[in-house]
This record gives structure tokens, C-alpha cells and sequence, in this order.
């Protein structure tokens, strides 16, 4: 299980992003700054090619034209290699970025690197969190329990409650 999250670990909701910049699949520089003015849908996984991060991503693919028409932008973030996400986005014909954050500094900035007690160990890991930040950069909404299968309708269904699309 991991930790409890706190106010002084992890943005919330009304706050404003904390901005990020580091290099995607490609080695291209992304940065929050790029979003201004848009919707974006930021998750965070602990690593390609697993079960459920691999279900996370496939949810979100199949649901990734929706995203488009509405002019919502996803972004993944993990510790891996950029090759390790180049791999992860071919085997899975996945459609959006991912970021390589092998320093675990954009996951820091966000709260989601954390103790987690894995088979009754103590150990750092990424805690599974989608943020959705509005287009003024602020804090929308934060899943903190995360279905991944179904992650895409749990994120379009807030999406419209939230009135963002």
C-alpha cells in the first residue's frame, strides 16, 4: 500500500501545475509551458510493458480519438528510457507522449514518487496518479485511484463534469 498523500506532497485541485520540462520518446524537449491554453490529461505510471500499465495505456489509446476531437492532450510520464517508451509506444501503436523522467524529478515535483510497500518491502516507486490540469495550468482534478482498465471513460466522464470538454 502506499503512503497516505498529502496536501504538502502532491498538487491539488485549484493549484497550479508544477512545470516540468524533460525529454520524450524522441528526445524532444516537452515542457508544461507547451499546454498553456489547452487541456491536459498528465499521467503518471510506474513502468512500460506491465499488466497494468500496459492496460492504463491501451485504455487511453482506444479512447484517444475522443481526446483529439476535443482538443485534450495526453502525456505520460515514467522512470524509463526514452528506448524503453519508444518500444512501449510500437508494440502498442500508442498515439501520444511519453516522458522519460529517469532522474524522477517531474515525479517529484508532482508527489508521486513515493514509499511503497511492495510483498511486505519498503521501497521508492512511482504512485499510479493522473492529474488533469486546465488550460490556465491549474490543478482540475487529481485520480489518485486509478482503474486501468476503464482509466479513459474515468477520465472523459470527469472531464465533463468538470465542464472542460
Amino acid at each position: 500500500m502506499p503512503k497516505t498523500i498529502t496536501k504538502t506532497e502532491m498538487p491539488q485541485i485549484g493549484e497550479k501545475a508544477p512545470d516540468f520540462e524533460a525529454l520524450d520518446q524522441d528526445g524532444k524537449k516537452i515542457s508544461l509551458k507547451q499546454f498553456k491554453g489547452k487541456e491536459l490529461v498528465l499521467y503518471f505510471y510506474p513502468k512500460d510493458n506491465t499488466p497494468g500499465c500496459t492496460k492504463e495505456a491501451c485504455s487511453l489509446k482506444e479512447r484517444y480519438s475522443t481526446f483529439k476531437k476535443k482538443n485534450i492532450n495526453i502525456v505520460g510520464i515514467s522512470k524509463d528510457s526514452q528506448q524503453s517508451h519508444h518500444k512501449f509506444i510500437e508494440k502498442y501503436d500508442l498515439p501520444f507522449i511519453l516522458i522519460s523522467d529517469t532522474d524522477k524529478k517531474v515525479q517529484e515535483a508532482y508527489g508521486v514518487w513515493q514509499e511503497k510497500n511492495m510483498y511486505g518491502k519498503k521501497v521508492m516507486g512511482t504512485v499510479r496518479t493522473t492529474f488533469i490540469i486546465g488550460a490556465d495550468q491549474k490543478i482540475a482534478y487529481v485520480f489518485n485511484k486509478i482503474n486501468c482498465e476503464n482509466h479513459a471513460e474515468e477520465v472523459l466522464d470527469k472531464l465533463e463534469e468538470l465542464k472542460l470538454i
